[in-house]
């Protein structure tokens, strides 16, 4: 990010709290849709009579030609918070050259929670233009406003503009940088805010189900509630134009979680045994998580809790390689490790004052499954060894983490592991920051740094990869696992879509 002199608004915003419940609307300049994508062009047109005059008053001022300068011209300054303040006439403008695709999304209700629906368009997509599909829970100013919509994110091109593009195919979309992307959507109503929503997870390389079958989506509301929705017909009335499906299949949830009483949660996670076997978890701010399971009849809640922790639990996190075993993080400090089989739904192994305040985040390594993720409330972000976890009961110091970074000055809002290379990672804060870091990268004493000062060289630690800013208060930031390094992000002032030179 460069910083140059405001004309408006600045991106500056509050502390970000886990629930907006009367959140204020987006203002829209299309009425009532949904969203939509800001135009960062702005294109202008010039009438032939303007096209003459000013080539008349170019003839009568002409003057000698100026060499041209040897001087190369002067970098943007570069933005690096905790070293750089704004001042009250600055805000941040992004560097378009160190982004290969940026894309903001306004929508008229915040969304807390998303999650990224894998497709039918295939694995590792490299070419521009892409399309992504997402689906959001909303945070309304009355409950019955809320809605949960699946978004089609489609011709999505590049955008970077004065970067290095030698190593770009001929018919890559470079030429129509001026092209506006194109965002469809389909909503339910749904009652209360959602405070975490997640869809059912499938298995690298498959595509939507039949649409005889259902692609289930979980919601945490915040009435205490768990649903259950069935969100396939939406996907393909996106996909197919003039599909009509049966609304009583989509517009009520397939199941509800009544478990957790009138408990707000926030944590929440799915494990897929196979397509008839699915198991999810969920956890609320009187520390219990309960267990439902699919059976082919339907979903069946257990009734018994899970019980260890002592305060809200914030976070879940399925196993990888263990379909027994999940870990979870709370208010409590702590990260505990359970395995449903164990008896008395007791935790069988953690990690106490695993920060220094609340946990609020964690992500399991999908690649080197050993390694764990954590995000404090004091916004320090910390890696874990699993193998030196003890068990409860046992005698020992705590283990000590293997890597810590304390970059960010605000609660870490969302960790979570690239879907494809262990070593990096991304996280948000309610500093309005969004990180990627990478474990492998070790200190250069030949390097210069950020902004080509020692200063930064000696505040930027060698992991951090990039800093991403503009949006206001950032809750959730997930990779796309199938468009290498593309992130996105939601934030109360609406989604970004990008991908970075830096992964």
């Amino acid at each position: 990010m460069s910083k140059r002199a405001a004309t408006s608004t600045t991106l500056e915003g509050q502390a970000f709290l886990k629930a907006l419940g009367g959140a204020p609307r987006r203002e829209n300049a299309l009425g009532e849709e949904m969203g939509e994508f800001e135009d960062a062009w702005e294109d202008e047109i010039e009438s032939d009579e303007d096209v003459v005059d000013a080539e008349i008053a170019e003839e009568e001022d002409a003057l000698p030609a100026i060499g041209e300068s040897d001087e190369p011209p002067r970098a943007p300054d570069v933005f690096i918070p905790g070293i750089h303040v704004l001042g009250n006439d600055e805000v941040l403008e992004a560097d378009d050259s160190v982004y290969i695709m940026r894309h903001p999304m306004n929508v008229n209700w915040p969304c807390l929670s998303f999650d990224v629906l894998r497709d039918n368009l295939g694995d590792e997509r490299q070419r521009y233009p892409v399309t992504a599909y997402l689906v959001a829970g909303t945070q309304a100013d009355v409950a019955e406003n809320n809605e949960l919509t699946v978004y089609k994110l489609s011709s999505l091109h590049r955008t970077q503009k004065d970067g290095d593009e030698s190593d770009l195919d001929d018919d890559d979309d470079e030429d129509h940088l001026d092209e506006d992307p194109i965002l469809e959507h389909r909503s339910i109503p749904h009652i209360g805010g959602v405070n975490r929503l997640r869809a059912q997870p499938l298995p690298p390389s498959s595509p939507f189900p039949p649409v005889s079958q259902p692609y289930h989506v979980a919601t945490w509301a915040e009435t205490g509630k768990v649903h259950i929705f069935d969100i396939r017909p939406l996907l393909e009335s996106l996909d197919v134009p003039g599909y009509s499906f049966d609304r009583s299949r989509t517009q009520s949830p397939i199941f509800t979680i009544d478990s957790h009483g009138r408990a707000e949660g926030f944590a929440m996670d799915w494990a897929a045994s196979g397509p008839s076997s699915l198991r999810l978890l969920t956890g609320d701010v009187h520390s219990k998580i309960y267990l439902t399971t699919s059976t082919p009849s339907g979903f069946n809640a257990l009734s018994q809790p899970f019980l260890t922790h002592t305060s809200s639990v914030e976070d879940l996190q399925w196993s990888p390689s263990e379909p027994t075993v999940f870990a979870s993080c709370s208010a409590d400090k702590s990260v505990q490790i359970w395995d449903v089989r164990s008896k008395g739904r007791k935790s069988v192994a953690g990690i106490n004052s695993a920060h220094e305040s609340d946990v609020n985040v964690i992500s399991w390594n999908r690649i080197s499954t050993y390694l764990l993720l954590s995000g404090g409330d004091e916004g320090g972000i910390k890696v874990w060894d699993l193998r030196s976890v003890k068990k409860n009961g046992a005698v020992g110091p705590n283990p000590t983490p293997v890597a810590t970074f304390s970059w960010h000055k605000a609660p870490i809002t969302s960790v979570e592991w690239h879907p494809t290379e262990d070593s990096i990672f991304a996280a948000s804060g309610a500093d309005d920051q969004i990180t990627m870091w990478d474990l492998a990268v070790e200190h250069d004493d030949d390097e210069t740094g950020m902004g080509g000062t020692l200063e930064a060289t000696q505040a930027v630690p060698p992991q951090l990869l990039f800093v991403h800013q503009g949006q206001r208060d950032i809750k959730e930031v997930h990779w796309h696992p199938q468009i290498p390094g593309t992130v996105i992000s939601t934030a109360l002032d609406g989604f970004n879509i990008f991908k970075t030179i830096s992964v």
